[in-house]
């Protein structure tokens, strides 16, 4: 049953709940290509802000992957650069791949010691890092829906790799059973009225 719920219950919610990864509760965002994820993100890291006087650090997978091949094998750079610093209580940082230049770019995103970290990608609450999340969020909608977006957002060139990105990520998620093991699945092409800026559509 879906039920209006809002980011700043959420936000309280995390904040109340037990640091994981050294002394930085880790929030995961997750879910499939277009459904929804760095909206989702965004407006639950702005619902931290308050709560902790400054915006908690939002890291999407999509600038650590190293093109389209590296769609879920970019994770131990993820690992070695933001979480294994912060597990030990050090600020960590990593490179931004620019998928205009095809190359990771020279200068590092540092990513601090912070009381909330927000991780948005497709197998961000990958099984590794369950035991180390404070909250695992999958995101869902409809696979039309979710390629027209991504075809809007990019253009139509990009649908010979979305599709395969696509069938990538699908074969990621039986495997990983994601949605199964998110502590909140999320309605990313809600029907219900709200304030989309305030509120979520919760399905479990």
């Amino acid at each position: 049953m879906a039920v209006v719920e809002a980011y700043a219950e959420l936000a309280r919610r995390v904040l109340a709940s037990p640091a994981r990864l050294g002394r930085t509760r880790l929030v995961a965002v997750d879910g499939p290509s277009g459904a929804g994820k760095s909206r989702f993100a965004a407006r639950l890291a702005d619902a931290l802000a308050g709560p902790l006087d400054g915006r908690p650090p939002v890291v999407h997978t999509d600038d650590l992957l190293d093109g389209w091949d590296d769609q879920v094998t970019f994770w131990p750079r993820l690992d070695e650069g933001v979480l294994a610093p912060l597990r030990n209580g050090k600020p960590g940082a990593y490179r931004r791949y620019s998928w205009v230049r095809r190359c990771f770019l020279p200068r590092p995103v540092p990513v601090p010691v912070a009381p909330v970290l927000v991780v948005e990608g497709v197998s961000a609450a990958r099984a590794v890092v369950r035991p180390e999340l404070t909250l695992a969020v999958f995101v869902t909608a409809p696979a039309s829906l979710r390629l027209a977006r991504a075809v809007d957002r990019d253009g139509p060139a990009i649908l010979p790799e979305l599709r395969r990105w696509h069938d990538g990520e699908r074969a990621h998620f039986a495997v990983d059973e994601t949605s199964t093991h998110a502590d909140l699945l999320v309605d990313g092409a809600p029907t219900l009225p709200h304030d989309a800026d305030r509120y979520y559509v919760r399905l479990r």
